[in-house]
């Protein structure tokens, strides 16, 4: 996910929805949001985010499924209907 522009969508912090900016880091359980007003950290469990794809396409994902170690989540199956498209 590192690299990818980001909008959070749904969150329990109301201050960070509609937040945009590019992931810049990711740990098991938060991103790390380069905005213009500096880096914030983002719960995944909490939050839901579109994410601009290099080729232009916006995906929806639910942040709690996204919860695991990034370099864990390649080993890890997802159902294709948890995806929100």
């Amino acid at each position: 996910m590192i690299g990818l522009k980001v909008e959070v969508l749904d969150t329990s912090n109301r201050t960070m929805a509609g937040m945009t900016g590019w992931v810049v880091d990711e740990t098991r359980n938060t991103f790390v949001i380069e905005t213009p007003r500096g880096e914030r950290r983002v719960p995944k469990a909490e939050s839901s985010f579109v994410f601009t794809l290099p080729d232009g396409r916006r995906v929806r994902i639910v942040g709690s499924i996204l919860i695991s170690q990034p370099e864990n989540r390649i080993n890890k199956r997802m159902q294709r209907s948890r995806w929100k498209l």
